[in-house]
């Protein structure tokens, strides 16, 4: 039972990192989302532009170069290095539409729940 929740703390722990204040709201990035699902970058910005109705701009957005350089130079990651596309950026509401897509749909959804505990726990405490 405790190395469940040791696994459970790491996990959350893990995506707790990977939120990042984007335009004043609390962002997840394709990347991300994407190595969380076990999919490449490529294979979940295909399925959210086959389902782009399901996206608005409250949802999800195309970060601008200049938003992309100053993440990037925060972070102080070259994790990014040949990038051609600028990463898209998810809100709360967009990881939540991003369960309804199937991109894998067990993982998804076990995502789903621990990414919108972490985003409940941050929205009630101010962080």
């Amino acid at each position: 039972m405790v190395k469940k929740e040791l696994h459970v703390l790491v996990a959350e722990q893990k995506i707790l990192n990977k939120i990042y204040a984007i335009r004043d709201e609390k962002m997840m990035l394709d990347l991300d989302l994407a190595e969380m699902y076990g999919v490449e970058t490529k294979q979940l910005k295909r399925q959210v532009k086959r389902n782009i109705a399901r996206f608005p701009k409250d949802f999800m957005f195309e970060l601008s170069v200049k938003e992309f350089e100053n993440l990037r130079s925060q972070i102080g990651t070259s994790r990014w290095g040949g990038t051609r596309f600028m990463p898209m950026a998810f809100t709360e509401l967009g990881v939540a539409m991003l369960s309804s897509i199937d991109i894998r749909s067990v993982m998804s959804i076990q995502f789903f729940i621990i990414i919108e505990s972490i985003l409940l726990f941050l929205n009630r405490s101010g962080a």
